[in-house]
């Protein structure tokens, strides 16, 4: 999937890109993935599937967000999706989710399903903002901090369609 969008590409995330997708990772959690986990998705899990979004410039390290997903029978779970915080609060995250949820789609996910911090405000906004629904709370599910997640879905995928700078998914 390549999906180009204003000054920003959508591409499938590949082994030369973890070098910045690891930067931006601890960047952006308490908890980032190691290495051999986003190795892994990327050579080894069938059902993984993982984006980046970069700069459409011919700088070699333009990769400012990602996300990933694993699409288990007719759901879509997302795993991941972070942004470098210089680039965040511009529509990033947010054409992130949707390149998910339009791949998500096409390979007939009916329901996504993510968990997002309970103090993570801004990410929550933006699920709710897309018709995600607040499902439950799990408790301490943050090694961390033992901060408690909140567990959100989207149903009827195939029936959702959102308009993103002039295009459908």
């Amino acid at each position: 999937m390549r999906q180009k969008i204003s000054d920003m590409l959508i591409r499938e995330m590949t082994l030369d890109d973890l070098p910045v997708v690891l930067r931006i990772d601890r960047l952006s959690f308490p908890l980032p993935w190691p290495e051999r986990s986003y190795r892994f998705e990327l050579t080894r899990n069938p059902a993984a599937h993982l984006l980046v979004a970069e700069l459409d410039d011919t700088h070699p390290q333009s990769v400012i967000g990602f996300a990933g997903c694993w699409l288990i029978a007719d759901e879509v779970h997302i795993s991941t999706l972070a942004v470098h915080p210089n680039h965040r609060r511009q529509g990033i995250g947010e054409r992130l989710l949707l390149a998910v949820l339009e791949w998500a789609v096409g390979m007939g996910a009916e329901i996504a399903t993510l968990e997002v911090r309970v103090s993570n405000h801004a990410a929550e906004n933006m699920y709710l903002k897309h018709d995600f629904v607040i499902k439950g709370r799990k408790e301490n599910y943050y090694r961390d901090n033992n901060e408690d997640a909140l567990l959100m879905t989207l149903t009827d995928l195939h029936r959702r369609r959102v308009e993103v700078d002039g295009g459908d998914w």
